[in-house]
């Protein structure tokens, strides 16, 4: 049975953000077989597409780069949206389809039986209780009740990271994965989000961008917080950024920087330089002790040390609640993305004919 709709705080979206240290405590028991099973065949695989639609295609981008470097499969991987993968002529002969989606996506279960026919391995990254095709089954939570999703992304981002750490028979890796809980849990117990809401509510517009795993996480809190709050948000990598969207900033914008340690953290203070200048309120989520980034900013959230290609999972929690309590203090319901309004009701209706 479905949960009943809420009209209040906490919503259903609420539960799923404080849902996520336990979902990801017990993301992989009973599951090391297949995610074993499923590296093993990616290993052996001419190549491999990772699909997926909206936060799906957003985990999928991170997985493409923790398959690629922990999982050893360098450029053999590479992820794509859904529609890429039915309407060209892929996967190809042997290749492996990797189909990451919370609630299950048809045009998904035709890319899987065509790879299976080409004779590729077939891996499903997806909802418990979800029907598919695919060989290999890695399950990550239940159907979430909220239509604005969280505790499904970062838990097919640790699944893939699981993966990733097989494939590439890496024992660290899957230690940083397990410490991940308590990390996201002590994540969840800090600040009075709300307040934090309270002060960024209200802007013209909402700028989120990142870079190297973290430029998904730009794309994925700019959906979050369209869905959740139903306000203007863009999500870029920081050289989009700064290749001439910068223009249209202004000073009542918010500009979020997801800027943890990583290769690309000059350019992410090229950014925040950039939107100090002309008046945005930047938001800055930084390591620990930032002294490069952390000037510029007018506010800032700190993170834990992790490795950069976890960081998403991390990155990605303070963001969900931001936007959760940014909805609240808007009046917006965020589990229902706005279908309860009579033109959004009609447009979803005719969005699912």
């Amino acid at each position: 049975m479905p949960s009943p709709p809420r009209s209040a705080h906490p919503y259903h979206m609420h539960e799923g953000i404080h849902a996520q240290p336990h979902a990801l405590r017990d993301l992989t028991d009973g599951q090391e077989d297949r995610i074993a099973e499923a590296a093993a065949r990616l290993r052996e695989a001419p190549h491999v597409w990772l699909a997926g639609i909206g936060s799906s295609w957003h985990a999928a981008l991170v997985g493409e780069l923790m398959l690629a470097r922990t999982g050893g499969l360098g450029r053999r991987v590479r992820a794509i949206q859904t529609p890429e993968l039915v309407d060209d002529p892929l996967p190809g002969d042997g290749a492996a389809v990797v189909a990451v989606t919370h609630r299950g996506n048809p045009d998904l279960e035709t890319a899987l039986a065509r790879a299976a026919d080409a004779g590729g391995s077939t891996v499903a990254v997806t909802g418990r209780g979800v029907t598919t095709r695919a060989v290999h089954a890695l399950r990550t939570v239940g159907l979430e009740a909220s239509g604005c999703h969280t505790v499904s992304y970062t838990s097919a981002l640790a699944l893939l990271a699981a993966l990733a750490a097989s494939a590439g028979r890496d024992p660290g890796a899957a230690r940083d994965l397990a410490a991940l809980p308590a990390v996201v849990a002590a994540l969840l117990r800090r600040e009075p989000w709300d307040e934090r809401a309270a002060r960024l509510g209200g802007r013209r517009h909402y700028w989120f961008v990142g870079s190297g795993p973290n430029a998904a996480t730009a794309y994925e809190a700019a959906l979050k917080l369209t869905e959740a709050a139903w306000v203007p948000a863009t999500g870029l990598t920081a050289e989009q950024f700064l290749h001439g969207p910068w223009a249209a900033l202004e000073p009542d914008d918010v500009l979020v920087l997801i800027a943890p340690p990583s290769a690309s953290h000059a350019r992410c203070r090229a950014v925040a330089r950039v939107a100090a200048a002309i008046g945005a309120t930047v938001v800055a989520l930084l390591a620990e002790g930032d002294r490069e980034i952390a000037p510029l900013a007018s506010e800032i959230i700190a993170l834990p040390a992790v490795p950069e290609l976890l960081s998403p999972i991390v990155t990605m929690v303070p963001l969900q609640l931001v936007t959760y309590h940014l909805a609240v203090k808007a009046g917006a319901n965020p589990d229902t993305l706005r279908t309860e309004q009579p033109a959004h009701g009609r447009a979803r209706a005719a969005l699912v004919r």
